[in-house]
């Protein structure tokens, strides 16, 4: 079957569930798993050339509601009537469900639920440690610095503080995603402060000037020199990749609990060798 994925947490729950080989283009950003870098690539996530991508003569494209502005790509999808299923997972239930909705939509119902049991064992083992934890630091999610942009309680990243061992400092904010400021952060005076900017790399990212905006050098966070700068991809993208997330983040907050993290060990233990 001719897979083609429009962003990148389809690429990565396709890579997941072993149906790599079966991608036939991806947008531009997508970078996991590896195997998937010579691919044609169709443009940025919320710019599809949706002409290329029915050169290509998909069986079924993957697209995507996680981004606004992604509506775009759906309504050229059904112009051109191409197969396709749209994904917006707010949630980790949400990206097992999204295993079986593609293994249905495949015909790999199979590999689905071999992938969905997978997701929810190793889910589960993390959620057993982080129900031991009692003292839990409180996190700042960054997301985007000006205007500033956080995770509030129905997002993933809350579910992933949790297990964890720690507590989102916005989780009683009930949206998805917050519209905040710099003095609503210092107010609420976290723990950490955890630098995952949407697109950006880590490379890209100065910690540093944080303490220079107005009041913040009075934060605990501040004060304990505990500004992080955590990886996009594990952290941004609603994929099985929050799995890795979720490990790093413990051994950060609990290094005791939490088994240690090899990046190797880790990526090859998420993308199995079964591929159709």
């Amino acid at each position: 079957m001719r897979i083609v994925s429009l962003c990148p947490s389809n690429t990565e729950l396709l890579g997941f569930m072993g149906l790599t080989s079966n991608i036939v283009g991806v947008d531009n950003y997508s970078d996991w798993p590896a195997q998937i870098n010579d691919l044609p690539r169709l443009g940025s996530d919320l710019d599809i050339d949706i002409a290329t991508v029915e050169a290509l003569q998909p069986d079924l494209v993957l697209a995507s509601l996680s981004v606004p502005g992604m509506e775009k790509n759906i309504a050229g999808l059904e112009e051109r009537g191409l197969p396709f299923i749209t994904l917006n997972p707010k949630s980790l239930a949400d990206i097992g469900d999204n295993m079986l909705e593609v293994g249905k939509a495949t015909g790999q119902e199979a590999i689905a639920q071999e992938a969905y049991r997978k997701y929810c064992g190793l889910l589960e083992q993390y959620k057993a440690i982080g129900r031991k934890i009692e003292e839990r630091p409180r996190l700042y999610w960054e997301w985007w610095p000006k205007p500033i942009f956080t995770p509030g309680g129905t997002n993933w990243l809350t579910e992933i503080s949790d297990i964890a061992g720690g507590q989102n400092v916005f989780a009683d904010d009930e949206r998805a995603s917050v519209k905040t400021d710099w003095e609503d952060v210092r107010r609420r005076d976290p723990d950490y402060v955890l630098m995952a900017w949407v697109g950006v790399k880590e490379k890209q990212m100065k910690p540093h000037l944080l303490k220079q905006r107005p009041d913040w050098p009075e934060m605990k966070a501040i004060k304990d020199n505990r500004i992080i700068v955590m990886e996009e991809s594990l952290y941004c993208r609603p994929s099985p990749r929050l799995l890795l997330g979720i490990q790093k983040l413990g051994v950060l907050l609990h290094p005791n609990l939490f088994p240690a993290y090899d990046e190797h060990k880790a990526e090859e233990w998420l993308c199995p060798s079964i591929e159709l």
